[in-house]
């Protein structure tokens, strides 16, 4: 036994058996079972196999589709908003402009919205953009002489409150990402651009965004995945999974309410597998098409 602990051709293995272990339990066989309960028919427990009926019912679902489509143009916007802003925010606050010491504290403040708890941030973000008068939203917009705006009552006002609330969550973060990825970039570039007469915008999309090419993979893959994946957001903002006209409804609320409120576990798997399929199909394709899966070629 102490030989077989101490074998250096073991000791990898003891070193990742407890993240094989835990994907294995907590990922793979719950992924497992649910591609089996996609198809079957769970009824207080019993379940019955009906091959590909769920799927059927599912292809059928309008409001399936109304809630994909929800997601998917979150999705979209979330993209459109949460790279260019922080990156372009992340430049200035890498630039030599200002104190070093007001921008540690700016950067020690961006992380606060992550911390935060989605619930509450859902609830404060709710009376902000209430229908009423006194709603901050409203109030502000009171001030150029505007009316009242049913925010949540309406599909670009709900809209408009779900990416508001995405951008202060995690524009923050995605920030500190791009930092990251430009203060691990050489100054002998920059330098080197600077005595070739290469301006500021020059050398920024020259030798930023080229060099920043992992960061954008991974600020993209997961903001995919978080896009497609949001749930809770929307959840919280409507107080509820019954938004006005299903215009708050995503994939997840969508599996949420046919798994748990409806008691349809077998339709509601079927749902997650569709989703994980979509998600994984559009993150392979972006993977592929950026080169993430090609090896380095050899110097």
């Amino acid at each position: 036994m102490r030989a077989l602990l101490y074998s250096q051709r073991l000791a990898p293995y003891f070193f990742i058996a407890p993240f094989v272990i835990t994907l294995l339990a907590f990922w793979a066989v719950p992924l497992v079972r649910t591609f089996i309960m996609s198809t079957q028919e769970v009824v207080f427990g019993d379940a019955s196999f009906v091959g590909a009926d769920n799927y059927e019912r599912l292809w059928r679902d309008r409001v399936f589709w109304q809630a994909m489509s929800n997601s998917a143009r979150y999705m979209v916007l979330t993209l459109l908003l949460l790279i260019p802003v922080p990156l372009a925010l992340a430049a200035v606050i890498n630039s030599k402009l200002g104190s070093e010491r007001l921008k540690g504290l700016f950067k020690a403040s961006l992380f606060v919205p992550a911390l935060t708890s989605i619930v509450v941030a859902g609830v404060i973000f709710r009376l902000m953009f209430a229908e009423s008068s006194t709603g901050l939203v409203n109030q502000a917009i009171g001030l150029f002489g505007a009316d009242p705006v049913r925010w949540l009552r309406t599909d670009t006002g709900g809209l408009v409150a779900l990416l508001a609330l995405a951008m202060w969550r995690y524009t923050g973060v995605n920030i500190l990402y791009f930092l990251a990825g430009m203060q691990s970039i050489p100054d002998e570039y920059y330098e080197a651009a600077s005595i070739d007469g290469a301006g500021k915008v020059r050398q920024f999309f020259s030798i930023t965004v080229p060099n920043l090419k992992p960061t954008f993979v991974y600020v993209t893959t997961i903001s995919i995945y978080g896009g497609l994946a949001m749930f809770l957001e929307s959840f919280m903002l409507y107080a509820g999974n019954n938004s006005p006209n299903n215009q708050g409804l995503t994939v997840v609320g969508y599996l949420y309410r046919r798994g748990i409120e409806e008691n349809d576990l077998g339709f509601a798997s079927a749902v997650g597998v569709v989703l994980l399929i979509v998600i994984m199909a559009i993150n392979l394709t972006y993977l592929s098409a950026t080169g993430t899966f090609k090896k380095e070629e050899s110097r």
